[in-house]
């Protein structure tokens, strides 16, 4: 009789405990020769016999599929046909057997199965089969209560991601979880430009390609628009990972602040509402402008030379339509560009004011960073207890209970490493930004009327807002600090504070 060989491994273990391939496919020839059978096919592979997906499996099944002989099917053992008796192919193979078209021999369980085995052997197969699957639940048991110690201990149970690296002992058994000095660098990197709302994932996959960032696949390959966007969903760059749908905190050190993280969230939540493209004349003022009493889009239109502006009245609240010629708009705004002009003197006095101001504030600074630091040691010290007490007492503190606990003091040091990061990247030289800012007022309105109109369109947008039309009249508040300077030119004393 022809026969085919099947050898199977599922672990690492399985392939040094003597259940390697070589080993099996040996010991299976050896059984062959003493009983007479020819060898067709071997096949060997490495596969999970537990799962539902067996793609390689599923190929000998479709092999035997058009068979017109009888063949004999090989295995070393029965957990090495199956560990799952609910599985399709273990009922569909055992009927080709009770059907005659095949038979199906498990060489060091002694056993082979045929349309006129016994009931003691029948027996003897489905236990096996059930001891298979008790084998794999009880693994699968264990691997979950390891992961719920991981967990409850903020560790990783998998590999960690890019950006991070492990750390061995002499054992090979991992210790620790470090950033990447190779890599962590360009993680930070992909938040920030992502954060600014000015790059798409396809501009920054391309960024990372230049700069050499590559997977951690066992063949690196450089990363997909899919893995760029994967890094910046995932949590554990901040200090939480998701488990089950739940966020949980883990011990590492995150590689970005968790107010980087939501920037990030909150401009990918937007990017898919893509800016209008008029297809229209150029207007400075379209689209910008609200109606102060129905909250219509207020929209331009050409007559004879001249731009008019009038509300859609989409909601039929007005008796006519009411139109204001784009001069008349631009009056105030004309006005309050001259209005935010500083002369240079003014300019250098407040700039000066400003310097002073910073340095005498570097105490205050100083002293709220160390106690950050000091609370940010105490809630340390107060995770590392709620450890010791579980680990002492696992009935009195609950999994629910150290669970929360962990999740509210990890929450806890985000908020302080968010403000360490607040007063660590604020600018130590504001005092030379409010002067560039200044010196921008001082030019608005050169600025804005040698512009053209897409121009004047982004400078309006960077000073004003809550632009609205009432009646004829165009209402709008200026952006900070632009509101100060304005302030500021009223005055003709030097400004405090």
């Amino acid at each position: 009789m022809k026969a085919i060989i099947l050898a199977r491994v599922s672990t690492e273990e399985q392939k040094e405990a003597g259940n390697s391939l070589p080993a099996q496919i040996a010991r299976l020839e050896t059984y062959c020769r003493q009983k007479g059978l020819q060898i067709i096919k071997t096949y060997s592979f490495d596969e999970s016999a537990y799962k539902t997906k067996r793609d390689d499996f599923d190929k000998i099944v479709d092999y035997l599929n058009p068979s017109k002989e009888k063949i004999a099917v090989c295995f070393d053992k029965v957990d090495r046909f199956s560990r799952n008796i609910f599985d399709k192919r273990v009922a569909y193979l055992y009927e080709l057997t009770m059907k005659d078209q095949i038979e199906l021999h498990f060489s060091s369980d002694n056993l082979v199965i045929t349309p006129n085995i016994s009931a003691v052997e029948k027996f003897h197969f489905g236990i096996n089969l059930g001891l298979a699957k008790y084998y794999s639940d009880a693994i699968s048991d264990s691997v979950k209560r390891v992961n719920e110690q991981k967990i409850r201990r903020g560790e990783l149970t998998g590999r960690p991601p890019i950006g991070y690296k492990s750390v061995y002992d002499s054992n090979n058994k991992r210790v620790d979880v470090v950033p990447d000095p190779d890599k962590n660098h360009f993680i930070e990197k992909i938040f920030d430009m992502y954060s600014t709302g000015n790059h798409s994932i396809k501009m920054i996959q391309q960024e990372m390609k230049k700069l050499g960032l590559k997977s951690i696949a066992k063949i690196p390959k450089p990363l997909s628009t899919s893995q760029i966007y994967a890094i910046l969903k995932n949590p554990i760059y901040y200090g939480m990972r998701f488990i089950k749908n739940e966020l949980h905190p883990h011990k590492y050190e995150p590689l970005i602040s968790k107010y980087l993280f939501d920037k990030c969230q909150s401009v990918m939540a937007g990017y898919h509402k893509k800016p209008f493209k008029y297809a229209g004349k150029p207007f400075t003022l379209r689209g910008m402008i609200k109606c102060a009493d129905c909250g219509c889009t207020i929209t331009p239109e050409e007559q004879k030379g001249h731009i008019y502006y009038s509300c859609t009245n989409y909601k039929k609240m007005h008796a006519k339509r009411l139109y204001i010629e784009e001069k008349d708009l631009l009056k105030p705004i004309y006005n309050v560009l001259n209005g935010i002009q500083l002369p240079d003197k003014r300019i250098l006095d407040i700039t000066e004011d400003l310097k002073k101001l910073h340095e005498s504030k570097n105490k205050f600074h100083e002293q709220a960073v160390s106690e950050l630091n000091i609370k940010y040691e105490k809630i340390e010290n107060k995770i590392k207890h709620l450890f010791d007490l579980r680990l002492e007492d696992e009935q009195s503190i609950t999994k629910d209970m150290f669970t929360s606990k962990l999740k509210e003091l990890k929450e806890e040091q985000t908020e302080i490493i968010e403000k360490l990061a607040q007063h660590n990247k604020a600018d130590e030289k504001f005092y030379l930004t409010a002067n560039m800012v200044l010196n921008l007022a001082k030019r608005a309105l050169e600025v804005f009327e040698s512009s053209e109109p897409a121009e004047k369109r982004q400078l309006l947008n960077f000073l004003l807002q809550n632009l609205q039309l009432q009646g004829k009249k165009l209402l709008f508040t200026l952006k900070t600090p632009f509101d100060t300077v304005l302030k500021a030119t009223q005055y003709n004393s030097r400004l405090r504070r």
